[in-house]
């Protein structure tokens, strides 16, 4: 009865967890600092089942790590001159890493779950090294000192990233009956993440409520763009999974993003409107998930 209930209830978990953060927008600051527990805790439960001698990274990892910090400051570049919010948005719509979920989704869609796990790892490990280095220099752009920013960001972002993958292979080491209890329970994440959405929404919502009217235009763009750029990463990845034999990894690895770390890297090290992308790339990314899954049921 029970499983049955959590069946019917998981297909409405984002739009219920995006609503309650709409909602409870007003006291999320309370718990907002959560939101990077709540991470690290999805990512740990994503690296445990990760085997180290599975990851071999091929050329096609190689060109999605590519689109996805190379296009990151391509797209930034290509906005700064326009609007430096519309660029920090789009920025961090394509720098962001590959969802926690994306295996799932993969492996419904009928793709190597173990290529995506692969890649998640990858371009979190990629993403660890160079967020410093790249969200200082937007923060110099924006009056602060680099190498200040620099460290700062070192100091939040690599524990939170590089924390989970060091605390898998100690568990895989040294605790293996908790390493596997860990890993056997992927759902996990799942719940997790849903609850991180309610906190990154919520304090998007909040962020986005103290903007002036004149803002609304610009955020508008941002959702636009952040559209683009979603069918954009999920159309490149085919197009590098079709060269390398594996269509549906490649273009769930580049285009289904962590739109929970996205939101809160924009909120924390950018200027805090640029979370408007992420939050839309939320609902973009689960709309073409939830096409393909459809697509397939069809052929089924």
């Amino acid at each position: 009865m029970k499983s049955a209930f959590i069946k019917k209830l998981k297909p409405w978990m984002l739009p219920i967890a995006m609503l309650l953060g709409v909602v409870l927008h007003n006291y999320i600051g309370h718990v907002a600092f959560l939101s990077k527990y709540l991470i690290f805790m999805m990512l740990l439960i994503t690296f445990t089942r990760v085997t180290p001698r599975n990851i071999k990274p091929d050329k096609s990892m190689l060109w999605l790590l590519l689109i996805q910090v190379g296009g990151a400051v391509a797209v930034y570049y290509a906005l700064r001159w326009w609007s430096e919010d519309v660029a920090q948005s789009a920025f961090i719509c394509v720098f962001c890493p590959t969802a926690t979920a994306a295996p799932v989704i993969t492996g419904m869609l009928g793709g190597s779950v173990e290529k995506v796990a692969a890649y998640s790892l990858l371009s979190n490990l990629v993403v660890a090294l160079t967020a410093p280095l790249l969200l200082a220099y937007i923060n110099e752009n924006a009056g602060i000192s680099f190498f200040a920013a620099m460290n700062n960001i070192s100091i939040n972002v690599l524990p939170l990233i590089l924390g989970p993958l060091a605390v898998a292979l100690i568990l895989r080491g040294g605790v293996p009956k908790l390493h596997s209890a860990i890993a056997n329970h992927q759902s996990l994440s799942f719940y997790i993440w849903a609850i991180s959405l309610i906190i990154v929404v919520g304090n998007a919502v909040s962020f986005v409520m103290k903007e002036p009217a004149s803002m609304v235009p610009e955020m508008i763009v941002m959702g636009v763009i952040s559209f683009i750029l979603c069918v954009g990463q999920f159309y490149w990845g085919r197009k590098v999974g079709a060269k390398y034999g594996d269509k549906i990894a490649a273009a769930q690895s580049l285009g289904q993003k962590n739109t929970v770390l996205a939101i809160w890297l924009a909120l924390t090290y950018l200027n805090p409107v640029a979370s408007v992308g992420p939050a839309c790339y939320i609902a973009w990314h689960n709309g073409v998930n939830s096409y393909q899954i459809y697509k397939k049921s069809k052929k089924k």
